[in-house]
C-alpha cells in the first residue's frame, strides 16, 4: 500500500517547496521580476495580537478566507499582495511583564513565533518576506514619522482632559475600555481624572469620514456604526441667559430650533463650568452631592436610555432668548442631570419634553411643564398624552406658526441671528482622539520638552526614538509612567540647538501602530521612507480587507483618518485606505448545561450515543452554543485538527460549516466527513494498491470530444465550475466545496471514464480549499511546476445545456412519478412514456384528458 494517503507528508512537503521557491512572494515596482501591465489584488487580513495562547480554530477563519480568494486570483493571472503581520505593542504583554519581570519583547517574540508557526502548518499562501510586527524598531520609526507629519499639521496637540483612569492598571483608558466604570481588561474600578495628554485632532476630518463611506463597498451596518459615532448634526447653537447672572448664559444646540418654544427647562451636565456658578444656595448641597456620583459613572451608563432619569435643580433660571423676560413662562428652571455630558455638544440641553422622550421622562419624573409646538396641521395645539417626535407644522411658536418643520427651522435660525442669541451650526459626536498612554509597551513619542514649556519634534535624521532597556515596567504609584523612570534616557539634547530638553514619557497607544500597517506592507524593506510612492501607487487601496465587526469603528475610523492625512501630504494617491471590506462570522463552541444551568466543562462530559451526559453520574446535559473559553474548556486547537485529520481536511472543514459572513459553531462530530471527502478525492486519482502516481486512465492525455459517461461527467464538471464560481461572490464557499463534493460522487461512480483533462480541471477548482492535496495530485499527473499560477479553470458554456430534462408525472393533479427525457420531445410521444412511470395508478381507470405542460409535467386526468 505504497500509495496511501499521507496528509503530514504531502503537507510537509509542499509547505517546504512553496518555502524554498518564494512561490507566494508578490513583486514590487523595481524588482527583476515585476511586470507593470499585470494587474494587482490586495488582499488583507486584519492583522492579529499574537497572545501567548497561540491561535484556536477560531482564528483562522477569515485567514483561510482570504487565502482562498488570494489562491484564485494567483490563477487569474494576478500580482497578489497577501501579507501578515503582527499588532505586537500594548497592555497584555505589559501586564505580563509586570507579574513575570520578562520584557515584554521577550514574550513578544515567543507569541510571534508561535503565531507563524500555526499560520504556516494552516498552509495560508502568505509572502512571508513581508512580515513584521509593530514593535519592531524599523517600523516604528515610521509610525513616529507619520506622528511627526500630524503634529508639523497642527493635528496632534497636549491638553488637559478629564480621562479614565484606572488606578490597578496605573494608566489611561479610553472610553471604550470602561464598562460601568470598570476596566474592560480585569475589571478594576476606574475614576475620572484631569491629565495632560497627546491628543488626534480627528474632528478636522469629520465631514470627509462620513462623506467618503458612500464610495465604498462596506457592509452597509458598518458604515451606519461610522456615520453614528461620528455623530453629525446641523442645527443652530442658542444662548439663554440666566436671570439675575449679568453675562452668564448657557449655551445649547439643538437639531430643532422651531422647537424652541417648547423648551420648558435646561438641563447642565455635571461637570458644567456653569453649575458652580450659578446653583442657589439652598440647593448647593443637593447638587454637589449629585456631581459626585455623576462623577463614579461611565459615559455608557449615565446615558443609557432603559435606566431611570435622576437630576436636581440648581435654583437658577433660564431665558428663552425670543421671548419677553417679563413673561413668566419666558423662566425656565436649570436642572443638573447626568444623561447630559460634558465631552458632547455643548454639554447643556434646553429640554422639549413634549417632543423628545428622554426630556419627556425627565418632565414626568420631576412634574416640569410639557408644551406642544408641532402638530398635524396649525390648529393642532392641544395637550400631549405621550411625546411626539415626528416633524410635522409649528404651533404655539410665535414667529413660525403654521410652518412645515424644515421651514420653521430656517425661520427660527434667521430670528436667533437676528437677534444676536444664536447661529447655524453643525456639530459632531465625535471627540478628538485620546493618545496617549502611561505604559512602557508602545511607540514612544518624538517630542522634545524645553524648559520654556514648549514642545518641538525629534527631526526625521533622528528617528527612531528607541525605547531604552528597562526590567520594571510597572507605572509609579503616582501615576507617573515607566519611562519616566529612565532618567539617562529621559534628559537629553535637542539636535539642533543642543539645550538640554526632556523627552515624553508616554507612549502611543495599540491602535497607532495598526492605522497604517497595510501600506507598510507595500514596501516593508525600505530604510529611506515608510513606503515609496511608486509601491503605493501600484498597489492602491486594499482590494480586500476582512475582518471581525470589533473592528467595525475605532480601527477602521482611525486607519480612514491617518489614510487621509498621507492623502493631503501627497504620500498616497487614494482617499480610502479599504476599498471592499467583509467581516467574516464567529466561531464558537458547543458548551454543556446541567439541570441547574451550570455550564460544565467539556472534558467533564460524555457521548451515550447522540445523548450529552457527566462522565460521573451520566446526568443529562443540555447542549449550547458558547464562546471559546479556557474556563469551558472549549477551546479547540488547531494543532491537533492537523495532527489529526491532515491540514486539507481542517481547511475544508472551516469553509464548509457555512458561509464565510456566518457565526456557527465547531463542532469536531462533523470534521471526520470532510476527511472522508479527501480521502475519496484521493482514491479517485490514486489506485492504493500500486506504485503508479495515478490510475491508468489518468496518465494520457485525450484531445476528443467526450461521449457518454465521460460527457455526463462533463456537464457535471461544468456545473461544479459554475457554482464554484459563484461561491466567490457571497464568501459562500461551503456551497463551492459542495459542489466539489457532488462531482466527486458522480465520477466516483464513472471512475473509469474520467478524463486526464477533466480531472486537472478539477484539481484546479479544488486547490484554493485544499492546496496540499491538489498540489500533490497535480504532481503526480505529470506537472513539474506549481499549480499557484496555473489557469483557473473555465468550462464550456455549451455542456450546461442539458440534453435532457425531468418531468413530473401526476395523474389527478397527484405526484405519482418522475421521468428524464430528450429536451426536444414531442407532445404526444411524451404522453406516452410518461403512462410507463406512473405505477399502477393508471390500472383499472379510464383517462378522460391528458395534460402536458411542455418542460414541466405531464397530468392524467382519470375516472
Amino acid at each position: 500500500m505504497t500509495n496511501a494517503y499521507d496528509p503530514q507528508a504531502i503537507e510537509r512537503r509542499w509547505q517546504a517547496h512553496w518555502a524554498k521557491n518564494s512561490t507566494f512572494r508578490a513583486p514590487n515596482p523595481g524588482d527583476a521580476d515585476f511586470d507593470p501591465e499585470q494587474p494587482k489584488y490586495y488582499v488583507l487580513d486584519m492583522f492579529p495580537y499574537p497572545s501567548g495562547a497561540g491561535l484556536h480554530v477560531g482564528h483562522p477563519m477569515g485567514y483561510i478566507g482570504t487565502d482562498v480568494v488570494a489562491r484564485r486570483k494567483r490563477m487569474e493571472g494576478f500580482n497578489v499582495l497577501h501579507p501578515m503581520g503582527y499588532d505586537a505593542f500594548g497592555l497584555p504583554a505589559e501586564q505580563y511583564a509586570i507579574a513575570t519581570g520578562q520584557h515584554p519583547a521577550e514574550t513578544t517574540a515567543k507569541n510571534v513565533a508561535t503565531f507563524r508557526r500555526q499560520l504556516e502548518l494552516i498552509g495560508l499562501s502568505y509572502d512571508w518576506s513581508r512580515e513584521f510586527a509593530t514593535s519592531d524598531v524599523s517600523y516604528y520609526r515610521w509610525t513616529q514619522w507619520i506622528f511627526a507629519r500630524l503634529f508639523d499639521r497642527g493635528l496632534a496637540y497636549q491638553s488637559e482632559v478629564a480621562v479614565w483612569w484606572c488606578e490597578a492598571l496605573k494608566t489611561v483608558l479610553a472610553n471604550e475600555e470602561v464598562i460601568n466604570g470598570r476596566s474592560e481588561r480585569g475589571d478594576h474600578p476606574c475614576e475620572r481624572r484631569p491629565l495632560k495628554q497627546w491628543m488626534l485632532k480627528i474632528t478636522a476630518y469629520a465631514d470627509r469620514l462620513i462623506d467618503d463611506l458612500d464610495d465604498l463597498d462596506w457592509p452597509e451596518s458598518v458604515k451606519t456604526m461610522q456615520r453614528e459615532w461620528i455623530g453629525r448634526s446641523e442645527g443652530a447653537e442658542i444662548d439663554f441667559a440666566v436671570a439675575g447672572h449679568e453675562g452668564g448664559a448657557v449655551r445649547v444646540f439643538t437639531t430643532r430650533p422651531d422647537t424652541l418654544y417648547g423648551a420648558t427647562f435646561c438641563v447642565l451636565a455635571p461637570e458644567h463650568p456653569l453649575v458652580a456658578t450659578i446653583v442657589t444656595a439652598d440647593q448647593r448641597a443637593a447638587v454637589d452631592a449629585y456631581v459626585r456620583t455623576a462623577a463614579a459613572k461611565s459615559d455608557l451608563d449615565r446615558t443609557d436610555l432603559a435606566k431611570g432619569k435622576t437630576g436636581v435643580f440648581t435654583g437658577a433660571f433660564a431665558l428663552n432668548p425670543l421671548m419677553d423676560p417679563a413673561d413668566p413662562t419666558a423662566r425656565v428652571p436649570i436642572w443638573v442631570a447626568d444623561y447630559v455630558l460634558a465631552t458632547y455638544g455643548t454639554g447643556a440641553i434646553m429640554c422639549v419634553p413634549g417632543h423628545d422622550e428622554r426630556d419627556w421622562e425627565f418632565a414626568q419624573q420631576f412634574d416640569l411643564p410639557i408644551v406642544r409646538v408641532v402638530g398635524d396641521d396649525a390648529n393642532d395645539d392641544g395637550p400631549l398624552e405621550a411625546c411626539r417626535t415626528e416633524k410635522g407644522v409649528a404651533v404655539n411658536s410665535p414667529g413660525w406658526n403654521g410652518l412645515a418643520t424644515e421651514a420653521a427651522k430656517a425661520r427660527a435660525i434667521e430670528l436667533l441671528v437676528e437677534s444676536g442669541a444664536g447661529e447655524a451650526k453643525v456639530t459632531y459626536r465625535l471627540r478628538d482622539w485620546l493618545f496617549s498612554r502611561q505604559r512602557y509597551w508602545g511607540e514612544p513619542f518624538p517630542v522634545l520638552h524645553h524648559g520654556d514649556g514648549s514642545t518641538t519634534r525629534v527631526p526625521d535624521e533622528h528617528l527612531p526614538v528607541e525605547l531604552p532597556p528597562m526590567t520594571d515596567f510597572a507605572p509609579a504609584d503616582d501615576g507617573a509612567a515607566p519611562l519616566a523612570r529612565a532618567t539617562d534616557w529621559v534628559r537629553t539634547t535637542d539636535p539642533i540647538s543642543g539645550e538640554p530638553v526632556r523627552r515624553d514619557t508616554d507612549t502611543m497607544p495599540g491602535w497607532a501602530g495598526s492605522c497604517w500597517y497595510y501600506l507598510r506592507f507595500m514596501d516593508p524593506a525600505n530604510d529611506a521612507a515608510p513606503f515609496s510612492k511608486e509601491a503605493a501607487a501600484y498597489w492602491g487601496d486594499v482590494d480586500l480587507y476582512v475582518g471581525g465587526t470589533e473592528h467595525a469603528v475605532l480601527h477602521l475610523l482611525y486607519a480612514r483618518f491617518w489614510h487621509k492625512v498621507l492623502f493631503d501630504e501627497g504620500l498616497v494617491a487614494t482617499k480610502e485606505p479599504f476599498a471592499r471590506l467583509f467581516n467574516q462570522g464567529m466561531l464558537t463552541a458547543f458548551a454543556y448545561k446541567d439541570a441547574s444551568g451550570r455550564l460544565v466543562p467539556t472534558d467533564e462530559v460524555e457521548f451515550q450515543g447522540d445523548r450529552a451526559v457527566t462522565k460521573d453520574g451520566h446526568a443529562p446535559l443540555e447542549q449550547v452554543v458558547a464562546k471559546m473559553s479556557k474556563s469551558l474548556r472549549n477551546v479547540v486547537n488547531p494543532d491537533d485538527v492537523c495532527a489529526e485529520y491532515g491540514v486539507d481536511t481542517f481547511r475544508l472543514y472551516e469553509m464548509f460549516m457555512g458561509p464565510l459572513s456566518d457565526s456557527k459553531p465547531w463542532n469536531p462530530r462533523d470534521v471526520p466527513g470532510c476527511r472522508r471527502f479527501v480521502e475519496r478525492v484521493w482514491r479517485l486519482f490514486v489506485d492504493e494498491g500500486t506504485d503508479a502516481p495515478v490510475r491508468p486512465h489518468l496518465a494520457a492525455a485525450m484531445g476528443s470530444e467526450p461521449e457518454g459517461p465521460a460527457a455526463d461527467l462533463e456537464r457535471s464538471l461544468a456545473r461544479t465550475i459554475v457554482r464554484v464560481n459563484d461561491a466567490f461572490g457571497g464568501f459562500n464557499f461551503n456551497t463551492a466545496i459542495a459542489a466539489l463534493m457532488t462531482f466527486v460522487n458522480d465520477a466516483t461512480k464513472a471512475a473509469e471514464h474520467l478524463r486526464r483533462d477533466q480531472a486537472e480541471r478539477f484539481v484546479l477548482a479544488l486547490s484554493p480549499f485544499a492546496p496540499h492535496l491538489a498540489e500533490e495530485l497535480w504532481s503526480r499527473l505529470g506537472h513539474t511546476e506549481t499549480l499557484a499560477r496555473a489557469a483557473w479553470p473555465t468550462c464550456d458554456p455549451k455542456w450546461l445545456v442539458e440534453d435532457e430534462i425531468e418531468i413530473v408525472v401526476q395523474v389527478n393533479g397527484k405526484v405519482r412519478g418522475r421521468v428524464k427525457v430528450p429536451k426536444d420531445i414531442d407532445k404526444d410521444a411524451l404522453g406516452e412514456l410518461a403512462k410507463a412511470h406512473t405505477g399502477s395508478h393508471l390500472e383499472g381507470v379510464t383517462i378522460v384528458k391528458t395534460v402536458v405542460v411542455p418542460g414541466r409535467l405531464v397530468n392524467f386526468v382519470a375516472k
